[in-house]
């Protein structure tokens, strides 16, 4: 028996998002394609913050276009899924925030910032910080960590991803956070981290670069379809 999942579909939607405009080719793809069974939801940052509605869910995808209306609605959308083990995707601002919320509730460095929230905050005292150059229309290498998810996912441990961003994770706490369990998978030919996963959680993947925007938006990205996946699964278990 097939179920159907409710995936959320964390951001505040705009047709000036690339990636959003996206998404509903994505999960009709998805369903006709690989006859998964996918109800989405559109949750604005502010709505985010119901813990309770947030939960019910069977998947938890926050998107790109920082800065969200509401930092907190964002982050408690990362912290529900990692808290109660709901499939989760997070990325571009996705990828940014889920280190942020870990860094705050994990690893109790309550008061680091995301740079481009709280532009005057010191270096040090930011997770997340403006790149050294613009990833804005860039296409670049992945270099991905063999049998990370990422890598299983996706097949090769090499993938050419794009990116739309300015900010990324600051070098200064990278080591801090893996070593309190977040593991680094991806990486560009610097070795700046691109991709985090949370081993023991049944799907918990973030990505700077945006699968959404892989193609033509026909056929979804490895990492889009495992969540979607994950999501039927999770509906299985608990209907």
């Amino acid at each position: 028996m097939t179920h159907t999942a409710r995936i959320a579909l964390v951001g505040d939607r705009s047709p000036h998002v690339r990636s959003h405009m996206r998404v509903p080719g994505l999960l009709d793809a998805l369903r006709e394609r690989d006859g998964l069974d996918l109800d989405a939801y559109w949750i604005p940052t502010e709505e985010a913050t119901d813990v309770t509605a947030l939960a019910a869910f069977d998947a938890v995808w926050v998107l790109p276009g920082s800065p969200y209306r509401s930092e907190a609605g964002a982050l408690a959308a990362i912290r529900t899924a990692r808290e109660h083990r709901i499939p989760f995707l997070g990325t571009c601002a996705g990828f940014q925030h889920v280190l942020l919320e870990y860094a705050r509730n994990v690893c109790g460095l309550a008061t680091v910032e995301h740079a481009e929230n709280t532009p005057d905050t010191p270096a040090k005292d930011a997770v997340v910080v403006p790149l050294a150059c613009s990833l804005v229309g860039h296409e670049g290498t992945i270099e991905l960590a063999a049998g990370s998810r990422a890598e299983r996912l996706i097949g090769a441990e090499q993938s050419v991803e794009r990116y739309h961003c300015n900010y990324g994770a600051n070098p200064y706490h990278v080591d801090f956070l893996r070593a309190r369990g977040m593991r680094f998978t991806g990486t560009d030919a610097e070795g700046e981290v691109r991709v985090a996963e949370l081993p023991g959680h049944p799907f918990f993947l973030a990505t700077l670069f945006q699968p959404e925007l892989a193609d033509d938006g026909s056929r979804p990205h490895p990492l889009i379809r495992g969540l979607a996946a994950a999501a039927v699964m999770h509906a299985g278990l608990t209907a």
